[in-house]
């Protein structure tokens, strides 16, 4: 918890001084854009459908919030996400989480040369539900696990939809409830341990591609490397979300993400959401 509260009172440090700069004119400075999106899916069969199959709905919301500031020399950029989802099964008195996450990216940068910036970096995720694994048991819930990372580094910015940060000393903390960690390991965090503190590099990229008048593509990635601990496996956040817009309120959404975290567990994690629905921007 000591890890916790030094890297919070940092992160207010770092937002502090910049929030100084801002009291100038926000209605200039500040860049602020947001996505509102319900997703369905849904699929009946009767029972004369001889190919088989079982009926079911699902549900996904979600939210992109962007709110950028430049002043002069200075950029910093800020995206909070957040995503839930569920499905429900025909016949089955329970529902499925199907996504649950919620983020924070916060990059602050001032100009050393051309599109060069000497950044300072903040990311934050964790999920909001309870999760359970295939026999019902608790495994996870809200702020377990959390995950911090923070680092001073360098970015390169060309514009508003390309960019990569690179931290060459990073910090990154890992916190579960203990009663998760009584029988052994959980999310990288040792039996007996409600917390796993790491120190390495971090590469950070960002684009966002406008496929064509109302298709876009946003990736983002996120690979990490502990200088601690197994340095050569590189831990992998890669995000793909893709709107195709049908019009202003109507959309279909495509999200893909691909996580590999050694420490968690020595695979990739894969999830796949892909509906119709209501789209708004604000």
């Amino acid at each position: 918890m000591k890890n916790i509260a030094i890297t919070l009172v940092f992160l207010m440090s770092i937002f502090a001084a910049n929030a100084q700069e801002t009291a100038i004119d926000t209605t200039k400075l500040w860049t602020k854009k947001g996505n509102f999106s319900l997703l369905f899916n849904q699929s009946s069969y009767n029972k004369q459908w001889l190919g088989g199959g079982t009926s079911n709905i699902a549900g996904n919301l979600g939210i992109n919030y962007d709110f950028n500031y430049k002043n002069g020399d200075v950029v910093w950029d800020n995206k909070f996400i957040l995503a839930y989802g569920l499905s429900k099964i025909k016949g089955d008195a329970k529902t499925a989480k199907t996504d649950d996450r919620l983020e924070l990216n916060s990059l602050w940068g001032k100009k050393l040369n051309g599109q060069w910036y000497y950044s300072m970096y903040f990311n934050f995720k964790t999920q909001m539900d309870t999760g359970l694994d295939k026999n019902s048991v608790k495994i996870s819930h809200f702020f377990s696990p959390a995950y911090f990372q923070l680092g001073p580094g360098f970015l390169w910015k060309k514009n508003d939809n390309l960019s990569v940060n690179f931290s060459p000393a990073a910090a990154k903390l890992i916190v579960v409830h203990p009663h998760f960690t009584q029988l052994g390991s959980s999310f990288g965090v040792l039996q007996g341990d409600s917390s796993r503190f790491e120190f390495g590099a971090s590469i950070s990229g960002y684009y966002k591609l406008n496929l064509m008048t109302n298709v876009s593509i946003e990736n983002r990635l996120n690979l990490y490397s502990d200088y601690l601990d197994n340095p050569q496996n590189v831990d992998i956040d890669y995000q793909m979300n893709v709107i195709m817009k049908i019009n202003k309120y109507l959309s279909a959404n495509l999200a893909l993400q691909t996580i590999y975290d050694d420490n968690s567990i020595k695979a990739f994690q894969t999830r796949e959401v892909f509906g119709l629905g209501v789209n708004y921007g604000f």
